[in-house]
């Protein structure tokens, strides 16, 4: 199997992660695996298997979500695009994320490969401009396959663009081994973590607040916040009109958060939307209780609510912040939901996740197969 993967870049998010999770488990399967990228600049964040070819087009700056001003570049990178997966000459190119998708279904036009397309985010709450909405709409029934990573996200496209598809989630990695823990914490003290990207999606700015109207009664608890983003002067001014300066940090982008998580005694996760939810997986693989809006999509496939972590009406402050105050409260309520956390690992661990992806390739060969025997 040859197997080329379009994504925009490899820096550090989720589809990135999961990009480059599942190309190094092919590549240690002996699928040939490329991973093509397009941005400048473009530094892989996450561990890649050496048997894994990287060709980074370095075409574009940043997402190039307006389709006229960016015309004459798009053209550019559609043409480079197509140029890099002729060469590699795959028998499928899986693409990630909305305009990744469309330039990677405009590139393999006419060649002889399949195209699977994958989307991450709840497109029904995640913008990316009429221009580029109206190509998914007329693209997208030209793939093979559609891979969603939750079954709202599934059935939003189902719905809108009458295209069928497949559910698989984002693989979850195990945690490493708690060989160190976070020295940065105060002895004795308590710890909750907040992780992801500074953007308003994330919904710090809810975490923040939430924290504040409980942070007096527990002095011995502080919040970090891992992660970086545009945002981030923001949350900080933020946090010091909520006067909780000395109970929140922000460490930035981590690049193991795990020592940290390792170290906390709570996860919360205030997103306004999602697709999944990797950081809350990867929490909870750590065996932490979570706490998590209920938000569009994800989380209430992933938390089971009471036995290994809360879900609160999606951006409900007041909520969340009693969720909070309950299991601050309550050491025994943290222990038993800990203890069922790492399940997670279980219900969206790798192997589960490759034997999803292999029955994708078995069903879509199948047709290919199919399609050739029926021509005369």
């Amino acid at each position: 199997m040859r197997l080329t993967l379009v994504i925009a870049s490899l820096g550090r998010g989720g589809a990135e992660r999961t990009a480059s999770v599942l190309a190094s488990a092919w590549a240690e399967r002996g699928f040939n695996v490329t991973i093509i990228t397009v941005e400048r600049d473009d530094v892989p964040a996450y561990p890649l298997h050496p048997a894994i070819v990287l060709r980074q087009l370095r075409v574009r700056d940043g997402m190039a979500r307006h389709l006229l001003h960016g015309g004459i570049r798009n053209l550019r990178i559609v043409r480079a695009l197509r140029y890099a997966i002729r060469d590699s000459e795959p028998h499928v190119v899986i693409s990630f994320m909305d305009i990744s998708n469309i330039l990677a279904l405009l590139a393999a036009g006419g060649l002889d490969t399949r195209v699977i397309v994958t989307e991450h985010v709840h497109p029904a709450y995640h913008y990316i401009g009429w221009h580029w909405q109206t190509l998914r709409r007329f693209l997208y029934h030209r793939a093979d396959a559609l891979v969603c990573v939750s079954r709202p996200v599934l059935d939003w496209f189902q719905t809108n663009l009458r295209v069928s598809g497949y559910v698989i989630p984002n693989p979850v990695a195990l945690a490493p081994s708690p060989e160190h823990l976070d020295q940065t914490r105060d002895q004795g003290g308590h710890l909750i973590v907040g992780m992801g990207r500074l953007i308003e999606q994330k919904g710090f700015d809810l975490l923040l607040e939430s924290f504040s109207r409980v942070a007096a009664r527990h002095s011995d608890w502080s919040l970090n916040i891992i992660g970086e983003g545009p945002l981030r002067s923001q949350l900080e001014t933020l946090s010091q009109q909520l006067s909780l300066t000395g109970q929140v940090r922000f460490t930035g982008a981590l690049a193991d958060p795990f020592p940290t998580l390792r170290a906390a005694d709570l996860f919360v996760f205030s997103s306004r939307f999602e697709g999944f939810g990797n950081a809350l997986c990867e929490a909870m693989a750590c065996g932490l209780p979570a706490i998590s809006f209920d938000c569009p999509s994800g989380p209430s496939e992933i938390v089971r609510n009471g036995l290994d972590g809360l879900l609160v009406p999606a951006g409900d402050v007041t909520a969340l912040a009693a969720a909070m105050d309950h299991l601050m409260s309550d050491p025994h309520k943290r222990a038993r939901l800990a203890a069922r956390a790492p399940e997670v690992t279980e219900r969206f661990g790798l192997t589960r996740v490759l034997n999803l992806w292999d029955q994708v390739f078995t069903d879509l060969l199948r047709r290919v197969s199919n399609a050739e025997k029926r021509q005369p």
